[in-house]
């Protein structure tokens, strides 16, 4: 009798191509996100999509704070068509950033999700910003 792990057989390696490499074009990791914000030219924006008060208690530096319900076409226009966007919320217990990610892409633009977002972030044991 196979072990739990082995029950369902592992998809084929061209199968498991195609679901990480999709995976790695929707999602950004906090280490990464970490090290391009401190490290490299940020080439993304980093959007806290929380509620201002919770950003204001403690969120990533350099996020900018947009509620995932004020994400509207008036809004955005002041980002270029090909700006890049990587959305966070709480994290895994929130769908906000999903929601966000939904909207930014309704309006044309390219988006991934924080994997983890503000718990995923403190894990990492990286340090949140608080705005006074």
């Amino acid at each position: 009798m196979p072990s739990a792990v082995a029950l369902v057989r592992a998809a084929k390696p061209e199968e498991a191509l195609a679901h990480f490499e999709r995976r790695l074009r929707l999602e950004a990791d906090c280490w990464d996100t970490h090290y391009a914000l401190t490290e490299q030219i940020q080439d993304f924006v980093l959007l806290d999509v929380r509620s201002p008060d919770l950003y204001n208690q403690g969120h990533i530096p350099k996020a900018i704070n947009l509620p995932h319900g004020k994400i509207i076409a008036r809004k955005m226009r002041e980002y270029p068509d090909d700006t890049l966007f990587v959305v966070y919320c709480a994290g895994p217990h929130c769908n906000g950033a999903n929601k966000a990610a939904v909207r930014l892409a309704k309006l044309g633009y390219q988006v991934k999700e924080l994997i983890g977002g503000v718990e995923g972030w403190k894990d990492e044991g990286f340090k949140l910003a608080v705005t006074p």
